[in-house]
């Protein structure tokens, strides 16, 4: 016969397992975090003609190719974390920490070491010296003010309880206040596999770039509402739709990798941007003068 507490015994130890299973996926994130600083720094060194750099056969642009996919793989890492957590009810404290620890490296760090070297860095030679050291300069700050704000994103998203964003959308429905990290550094990460990791060469697009990553920075700290996995509901009668669609996005994405994750990384900036423009022509726009009523 069964021991009611060896029964017990066992079930709490699965438990205390199943806490573990959505920390191994962080640790996932930050391990590809740390893959792509470590690839980016190998990309620049090779770029720029250090001696020192080690040699593995591998182009600049293959190395910053690569980081930009350890992101993308981040990205997915870390909804899976979340998800894991809520579908087996082991969220904690612990896993909620070491969440925003890995999303700082993974979602600021590595992004904005990547959008500095890549986009401002490895400028060719050929450009004028000082307007060169400028935009090496300037790249960097504007790549920092990225970290910045994705820091302040993640504390901000931390201490609030219940966020509301600015421009409210469908009541029931949950949505980011301002684009999460992972968001912003999908952008950065989308851009640069599209280029196929082939770094920037002219000095008309380091200033595009820059420009790019400040309205990736702005966006995580605004107010602005925009989309959250959180409200689907798995349960309801178009889950069978969803996942239908879910299966094509997926097989586009396997197919036109790099069109396809800049398209949803530049769509999901830019509904934020759209939410937030239609809601402002809605409260400047005059109600219409209530119908005169009927003389009888």
């Amino acid at each position: 016969m069964d021991d009611p507490s060896r029964r017990a015994s066992d079930t709490r130890r699965l438990r205390k397992g199943m806490y573990l299973l959505p920390s191994l996926f962080t640790t996932a994130n930050l391990a590809a975090g740390f893959y792509a600083i470590s690839q980016t720094a190998l990309g620049a060194a090779h770029a720029i003609g250090l001696e020192a750099a080690p040699g593995s056969g591998y182009s600049p642009a293959q190395y910053f190719n690569h980081a930009a996919l350890a992101i993308g793989f981040a990205v997915f890492f870390d909804g899976m974390d979340g998800a894991i957590a809520r579908l087996t009810h082991t969220t904690s404290d612990f896993g909620k920490e070491l969440d925003s620890l890995a999303d700082v490296v993974t979602f600021g760090v590595a992004p904005g070491i990547l959008a500095w070297m890549w986009g401002f860095l490895c400028l060719p030679l050929s450009l004028n010296t000082d307007f060169r050291d400028k935009l090496i300069e300037f790249g960097g700050i504007v790549a920092f003010a990225f970290l910045t704000a994705g820091a302040c994103r993640l504390a901000r998203f931390n201490i609030t309880l219940n966020p509301q964003p600015k421009n409210p959308g469908l009541p029931g429905r949950k949505y980011f206040v301002g684009m999460p990290i992972p968001g912003g550094a999908g952008c950065i990460a989308a851009v640069v596999h599209l280029c196929l990791g082939h770094p920037v060469q002219n000095s008309a697009y380091a200033i595009a770039w820059m420009v790019y990553i400040a309205v990736c920075a702005f966006l995580m700290v605004s107010t602005w509402r925009f989309w959250s996995s959180k409200s689907i509901d798995f349960r309801s009668r178009q889950a069978a739709r969803l996942f239908v669609l879910m299966a094509i996005v997926l097989v586009a994405i396997w197919v036109f990798h790099r069109y396809m994750l800049f398209a949803l990384a530049t769509a999901y900036m830019i509904s934020g941007i759209y939410s937030r423009l239609t809601y402002a022509f809605r409260r400047r726009t005059p109600a219409p003068p209530p119908a005169a009523e009927g003389v009888l």
